[in-house]
This record gives structure tokens, C-alpha cells and sequence, in this order.
């Protein structure tokens, strides 16, 4: 998703603008003690640059992230000194340890094809929890609630520096593509422009179910509201 580190920065200042992490780092953490209520222990898998994973960092003893891009694990493990950062596959990641709790925030599981990726995924995070662990996956929207031409729309100005993100989203099978643009305007270099067209699956309902039972996990669906598309939730047997 970025080809560098000040896009990441970029993409950062913009999402912490729009998106209290800390208080969805609580909410999901409810989730987790209301079903484990000694989960001390978390793995963030597909970290990014570690902001949800900051936030999860101060709520239990023991935190850990994961992500797909090296470099985008590295900016996590600079933003949290002591905090452990792999780079792995989320469909077939072994840290051969055992966590309480394992979260895949942010729809970050929408990027994945096909189902069997599905399947191979939480497969993967399950082997991760130790007996009556929870997990936790935001998924992407669904193909029955997925709204075709959704625009949207965030600006700021910080300092000297507007920024402004823009997005377009159509469907394309069971598969969203979403188109943004972003444009920051600079005092001293003036304005720039860059774009990238985003996938991510519209898996129903049932295949998030089917994922967590074919992984041996007790699993219901909760609704978070303010336009989230909730979280599934399954407790290791």
C-alpha cells in the first residue's frame, strides 16, 4: 500500500486525525476480557506502523505485532522501543509462541482473495492462542451491506501543511475496488498529488464463520456501530 516511509507518515497524520485508536484498542480489549478475563498477553497481526499496537502495548503486559511488509514492521518496532515486530504472512506465520489474545484490526483480513486465504489466515492466528485464547478480526464490509459508488471524503490543515484524502469505491464481483487520491499542501514545496486504487474482498458472513469453527473456535459476530464493520470474535476450545 506504500512505497515508502513518508507515504506511511502521510496515510498516519490522516487516519489519527479521523480515528480514536486508543478507544478502539479499549473496545476490542472489552471484548477480549469479557471472554478471557486474564488475557494478559495480545498479538497484533497486520501491526502496519503500530498505532493500534501502541495502544494495546499500555492495556497488556505482554504485546506483539506482525505485519507483511518489512519495512512497515520496522516503523512499528522504531514507534514501540521494547515492543516485538515480526514481518510474516498472515496466511502462514509461525512465531512459535502463544498469546491470549490475537486482533487483526482495520479490515486489514479485506486484503486477502479467496476464501481458502481466509481459511489458511485464521488458521494461521489460532495456532497463535493458548487454550480458551480469544481472537479478534475486523473484517471488510460485507457483500450485502457493501454500498457501490460510496464516496469519501477527510481534510485537515496542520500547521503549514493541508492534507485532504478522497476515496471512490465500486464492486467488481465480490471484490471492492477503491480508488484515492490524496493531495497535501505544502508552504515551502508547494502542492503534490499521489493516488492508489486499493482491493478487498467482500467475504460474507458465513465464510468468516465457517473460517473460525473449521479452526475449532467458538465464534459470534458483534456489532460496534459509527459506521465499523464490527468484529468477529472466536474463544479457542
Amino acid at each position: 500500500m506504500y512505497e515508502n516511509k513518508s507515504q506511511a507518515e502521510l496515510y498516519d497524520r490522516l487516519y489519527q486525525d479521523r480515528k480514536d485508536y486508543e478507544a478502539e484498542a479499549a473496545q476490542v480489549a472489552g471484548f477480549i476480557r469479557g471472554r478471557k478475563p486474564d488475557a494478559a498477553s495480545l498479538l497484533d497481526v497486520a501491526c502496519g506502523t503500530g498505532i493500534h499496537l501502541a495502544a494495546f502495548a499500555k492495556i497488556f503486559d505482554r504485546a506483539a505485532g506482525i505485519d507483511l511488509s518489512q519495512w512497515m514492521a520496522d516503523l512499528a518496532f522504531e514507534r514501540l522501543a521494547g515492543v516485538p515486530v515480526h514481518q510474516g504472512d498472515m496466511r502462514s506465520f509461525d512465531l512459535g509462541e502463544t498469546f491470549d489474545a490475537v486482533v487483526c484490526m482495520f479490515s486489514s483480513i479485506g486484503y486477502l482473495r479467496t476464501v481458502e486465504d481466509l481459511d489458511s489466515a485464521v488458521r494461521a492466528m489460532t495456532r497463535h492462542l493458548v487454550e480458551d485464547g480469544v481472537l479478534a478480526i475486523e473484517p471488510w464490509y460485507f457483500p450485502d451491506n457493501f454500498l457501490p459508488g460510496y464516496v469519501s471524503t477527510h481534510a485537515f490543515k496542520d500547521g503549514d501543511q493541508g492534507i485532504s484524502r478522497v476515496s471512490h469505491s465500486t464492486r467488481e464481483g465480490n471484490v471492492t475496488r477503491m480508488e484515492i487520491h490524496y493531495v497535501v499542501a505544502d508552504a515551502g514545496t508547494g502542492i503534490q498529488h499521489r493516488s492508489e486504487v486499493d482491493y478487498l474482498t467482500l467475504f460474507s458472513r458465513e465464510e468468516y464463520t465457517n473460517a473460525f469453527r473449521k479452526s475449532g473456535l467458538d465464534v459470534e459476530y458483534v456489532e460496534t456501530g459509527g459506521g465499523r464493520p464490527g468484529f468477529f470474535l472466536g474463544t479457542r476450545k
